[in-house]
């Protein structure tokens, strides 16, 4: 079995273009990307603020996108459309644990390729 990561390393190797300050930077600003992300999804989930997790998920989307972080993108879509059609019942706290799962897995990633510096 292949273990593939959760986001496109080679994107970010191709925008450094061999330099490991600016490798550095891009993975740091990920990782900001990602605690900020998870900080405000939490946020809303509690306040069932379907606003401001539409906010964050808007703020994230060219990250995801960019550095196809698919599981986590395809994950914060979902809740998206949970949220839309059932709000934060049952089913969303079920996505929740989806959704902390993928950001644990991606922020882990992101976390190790950091202290490789």
């Amino acid at each position: 079995m292949y273990n593939i990561p959760p986001i496109n390393l080679e994107r970010i190797e191709e925008m450094a273009d061999g330099d490991s300050d600016f490798r550095y930077e891009l993975i740091v600003a990920i990782h900001t990307s990602l605690t900020e992300l998870k900080e405000k999804y939490l946020e809303g989930a509690e306040n069932e603020n379907s606003e401001a997790i539409h906010h964050i998920r808007h703020k994230v989307k060219p990250t995801m996108s960019l550095f196809e972080i698919e599981r986590l993108r395809k994950s914060i879509q979902d809740g998206k459309e949970i949220i839309e059609e059932k709000g934060f019942k049952a089913e969303f706290l079920e996505h929740l644990e989806e959704f902390l799962d993928a950001w644990q897995e991606v922020f882990d990633f992101v976390s190790k390729e950091m202290n490789k510096k």
